[in-house]
């Protein structure tokens, strides 16, 4: 399937690196971006696509925290909660946004529209509370402007089904 609908993104990634197995990481980006969450069978994928074996690819897979083995919400949001952090109150913030969302850690609302999780360190501690969107940072952040962004979200992901 990704080797099918991104094959020119595929093969962009191939020219980067001397060995395919090296394509590792970016073809689970791909595969993430694709499924929201890293499914055994694009496993698989990748693991034939850089000729290694499946083991292999779970273990980066397994290994690193930007990549999820489980089904996320359309917005996997990503709290930092580190010391720093925290002392700027993204403990309440946290707990405010699960309760708001009506979710425990690591939950996903019943829409199917937010997961949350607490993280270590995103390197933002000055502006903190802070979280990770898809890979994108919002910083700054309080619950009047949570709100607002998740209404906005909501009206996004609305507006792109509608297309």
């Amino acid at each position: 399937m990704l080797a099918e609908k991104y094959a020119e993104r595929i093969h962009k990634i191939f020219s980067k690196y001397p060995d395919k197995r090296s394509a590792v990481m970016p073809l689970l980006y791909v595969a993430q971006e694709e499924f929201g969450w890293v499914s055994p069978e694009a496993i698989e994928e990748v693991a034939v696509l850089c000729e290694i074996d499946p083991t292999q690819v779970k273990s980066i897979a397994g290994f690193y925290t930007m990549y999820s083995e489980k089904p996320k919400g359309k917005y996997w949001l990503q709290v930092c909660t580190d010391f720093p952090c925290a002392l700027r109150g993204a403990d309440q913030f946290h707990e405010a946004l699960l309760q708001h969302l009506g979710i425990e850690e690591g939950g996903t609302t019943e829409d199917g529209m937010f997961t949350v999780e607490h993280v270590m360190c995103l390197a933002a501690c000055d502006k903190a509370p802070m979280l990770q969107c898809n890979f994108h940072y919002v910083e700054n952040l309080d619950m009047d402007k949570m709100k607002a962004l998740l209404d906005q979200w909501r009206a996004d992901a609305k507006d792109s089904a509608a297309d």
